[in-house]
């Protein structure tokens, strides 16, 4: 071989080289997960209300919202549902809750919970604060701060035009359940009941 066909040789294979690997084609897209038929599965949802550094949103739909009484461990910062046959049998340790589905800035997805009114009607500021926050937060990103001294909860709108959440594809009954897939009492011989009792 001659140099002349060494060098055209040469040229063959690096053009070839070079149209064979293009660096932009192999570039992950931002919806790759859903090109390789991934699907993000939601095993946790919180329940709390929102934390004071969030932007948070309420979804607006009545069917992602429900009033149920429960009882709070305030000493394990624990929510329990209550089967409702029980209501009756356990008089001063209900509490009755509406919540409510939130999303944070971040995407994580929560349950909202605020105490709903006695049966005198009665409604102390930090509650009734909570619940015009909520409302609010069905139309606008807010943040949602207590203060001690107004004795109620302080909201701010965020300044941004941020985009309208992304809510997952699961029901109201599915978000509850997996909410509280190990806490849900059902019997009076339920751990949380004894304890309350003092038989452990």
């Amino acid at each position: 071989m001659n140099m002349n066909e060494f060098e055209q040789t040469g040229e063959i294979q690096q053009n070839t080289n070079s149209k064979g690997f293009d660096l932009a084609s192999l570039r992950l897209s931002q919806d790759f997960g859903s090109m390789v038929g991934v699907k993000k599965v939601i095993t946790t949802i919180p329940v709390h209300k929102p934390h004071k550094q969030d932007f948070v949103r309420v979804r607006v739909e009545d069917d992602y919202q429900f009033s149920t009484a429960v009882i709070e461990m305030k000493e394990d910062r624990e929510t329990f549902l209550v089967a409702q046959p029980l209501w009756n049998e356990l008089p001063g340790e209900i509490i009755p809750k509406v919540f409510l589905t939130g999303m944070t800035r971040q995407g994580v997805l929560f349950l909202w919970p605020i105490r709903l009114p006695n049966e005198d009607g009665r409604h102390d500021n930090w509650n009734r604060s909570a619940l015009e926050a909520a409302e609010l937060a069905k139309k606008k990103w807010v943040k949602v701060v207590s203060n001690m001294s107004l004795g109620g909860y302080e909201v701010y709108e965020a300044t941004g035009e941020l985009p309208d959440p992304e809510w997952p594809d699961l029901s109201f009954e599915k978000i509850m359940e997996v909410a509280f897939k190990d806490r849900y009492i059902t019997g009076m011989d339920h751990p949380v009941i004894r304890r309350l009792n003092g038989e452990i």
